[in-house]
């Protein structure tokens, strides 16, 4: 179903708590970018998240829309967009708020050590 190297757009919340399994069982850091179709700063993100993907393969990254998925962003308590989340084992590791390039690629970089190496090479 997810392709690696690339931003997964989450549009059910069965696609998501699936996500979210597959993401426990294999151990893999998750990057959920909350997003919004009306917000400037996420469309000028999205980009920079899609080039990060490409690089790490070993990470999974998912694009959820606060407003198509309501429940999963008030269950995770997210209340700007852009938000990225962290995940690892099902469990809230960080969290970046606002359209941050170099505090988005640093948290990556911090929690993607599982890939052998590929993470300095944001």
């Amino acid at each position: 179903m997810a392709e690696e190297g690339q931003v997964i757009g989450v549009h059910t919340v069965s696609a998501w708590n699936e996500h979210l399994k597959k993401g426990e069982e294999s151990k893999k850091l998750i990057v959920v970018d909350f997003t919004a179709s009306w917000c400037g700063p996420c469309r000028f993100i999205a980009p920079i998240l899609a080039e990060i993907a490409k690089k790490l393969p070993h990470v999974t990254f998912l694009k959820v829309d606060v407003d198509e998925l309501e429940s999963v962003s008030t269950e995770w308590k997210v209340e700007a967009m852009p938000t990225f989340l962290f995940l690892k084992e099902g469990k809230l590791v960080d969290k970046v708020v606002g359209a941050k390039k170099d505090e988005l690629q640093l948290a990556i970089a911090k929690h993607a050590t599982s890939g052998g190496g590929a993470e300095s090479s944001i």
